[in-house]
């Protein structure tokens, strides 16, 4: 059983990543510090979401007493990245690409402990069927995916209506993938 010997932070303002390490038994503090997440075009998508979260992680590098976590979701299909949609048409476009097809969710994460930084990811595909406009656009108007990458979450009527199977994690398309994260931060911890 993981029991932290230093305080947890967590820096992410998702409530679905905070909901998921609240579920994990875990108590944490609420951190942000804004950080560039440009990336060098020639990663691939489970290397920026790492590429991310390891700079994210790097702008706590200097707080040796806690253990921070930081995270980073990209979603990718046929090599393309989808991150989070500006706008009604842009969210319409991402979705209807998702439509009747699979995709890739990776989150990259880090933990910041004792001046080091550790990093992993996980992988998740996802089969969504075939979405009728109009239930795109119900989408949009009623759950405003704008704070999402691939304009959806899996927790919501996309994910009840829309995503017919997935392959890997769970957790990871909500932005957390959680039993890699336990594994890791056991690992630190020693138990």
């Amino acid at each position: 059983m993981f029991q932290p010997t230093s305080p947890i932070i967590l820096a992410s303002k998702s409530p679905r990543r905070q909901e998921l390490l609240r579920l994990m038994g875990l108590s944490f503090s609420i951190e942000l510090k804004d950080v560039d997440e440009s990336f060098p075009a020639s990663l691939s998508a489970p290397e920026i979401a790492v590429f991310i979260a390891e700079k994210k992680a790097k702008a706590f590098i200097g707080d040796a007493n806690h253990m921070v976590i930081t995270a980073d979701t990209i979603v990718a299909i046929n090599g393309e990245i989808l991150g989070k949609p500006q706008h009604h048409a842009e969210a319409q476009e991402m979705l209807a690409k998702l439509s009747g097809s699979s995709h890739e969710v990776y989150t990259g994460v880090s933990i910041s402990y004792q001046g080091k930084i550790t990093s992993f990811y996980d992988k998740t595909t996802v089969f969504c069927r075939v979405l009728k406009s109009q239930e795109i656009t119900y989408y949009i108007d009623n759950y405003q995916p704008f704070d999402k990458a691939g304009s959806y979450g899996i927790q919501d009527w996309f994910g009840l209506a829309a995503v017919q199977r997935i392959e890997g994690s769970y957790t990871n398309v909500m932005g957390l993938p959680t039993e890699k994260l336990y594994e890791h931060l056991c690992r630190l911890a020693g138990c």
